[in-house]
């Protein structure tokens, strides 16, 4: 009986230690499936990431290559420009290889005019011209137009010679002196008031009250900037 006992014994031992032994060959398999599996995973995660970063890195490059194409047109315009800018082709050719700057002509509309009756050289109207604040204008070399009437008779020159462009700005007051009556007979208008201009194509010339005046072939002197010099000498 006892004999019988150890014989099962020794099978059952010899089963369970089959048993753990099959056992431990699966899970030595599996381990190493597993293994295996993990890198397959990592070297497809790496060769994706890697070919993910190709196109990235060729993105890159031609992002910089584009940039600075265009860095480079942007700097070529910008060149011209500043050519420009610098005001190589502004200004009057003063014929010695020189430009001067172009100021603003004036207008009517940019001067406070005023008018007063003067006594001397047998009477004459004393017209001043100035710069309204924050006006800087000027007077061309050119006799001022004057005219009278609704028949719009325009005085003469009452100077042989042209005078020099005057630049109005602040208290820089320019002066022109009109003789309304340049004749010795005794015709002639009577009028109050006179319309003046810068010139001809002045689109807002001014009415100045003046008083009775006899007007007959008036004259005008150039633009002056001494009262004195503005005396229309018949």
């Amino acid at each position: 009986m006892s004999g019988n006992r150890r014989k099962a014994l020794l099978v059952s031992a010899a089963l369970v230690g089959g048993a753990l032994l099959m056992t431990a060959c699966q899970d030595t398999d599996k381990a190493a499936d597993t293994g295996a599996s993990q890198q397959g995973s990592s070297s497809s995660s790496s060769s994706s990431s890697g070919d993910a970063a190709t196109p990235s890195g060729s993105s890159a490059s031609g992002g910089g290559q584009g940039t600075g194409k265009g860095s480079g047109g942007a700097g070529k315009g910008s060149g011209a420009t500043g050519g420009t800018e610098d005001g190589a082709g502004s200004g009057a050719d003063t014929g010695n290889g020189k430009r001067e700057p172009v100021g603003q002509s004036c207008g009517a509309n940019d001067i406070s005019w005023n008018a007063r009756s003067e006594t001397r050289a047998g009477g004459y109207i004393l017209i001043s011209a100035k710069a309204k604040p924050g006006i800087t204008c000027i007077l061309p070399a050119a006799l001022p137009t004057v005219a009278f009437g609704s028949d719009g008779t325009e005085a003469g020159p009452a100077e042989q010679a042209v005078g020099e462009q005057i630049t109005l700005s602040g208290n820089t007051t320019a002066y022109a002196g009109v003789n309304p009556k340049s004749t010795n007979s005794d015709g002639g208008k009577e009028l109050d008031s006179i319309i003046v201009a810068v010139g001809d194509d002045d689109p807002d010339p001014v009415s100045l009250k003046v008083g009775t005046i006899t007007v007959d072939k008036p004259v005008v002197t150039n633009w002056h900037t001494s009262a004195t010099d503005a005396v229309p000498f018949s």
